[in-house]
């Protein structure tokens, strides 16, 4: 019986229901693609700066990084 703050009292002293993993097990979760937006995006800015247009490699590098973490979010393993 709820108290009038609404708690329930504990079920059996600590013995509740066990935890289960939320991901159903004929789903994997998907892969994500951070890592190639970080790399691509310093890569970008490096070169860039090499050839003198570093905000111009930035923003390349993170175009090509964002397009990269997109195909292994869709192509990767479901």
């Amino acid at each position: 019986m709820p108290d009038r703050y609404g708690w329930h009292p504990a079920a059996g002293r600590g013995k509740g229901k066990a935890m289960t993993d939320p991901t159903p097990p004929d789903r994997r979760p998907r892969l994500g693609g951070g890592a190639p937006i970080a790399l691509l995006t310093i890569a970008g800015t490096i070169i860039g700066g090499l050839l003198g247009q570093p905000s111009i490699g930035l923003l390349t590098g993170l175009g090509i990084g964002v397009l990269v973490a997109i195909a292994i979010w869709r192509l990767g393993p479901r």
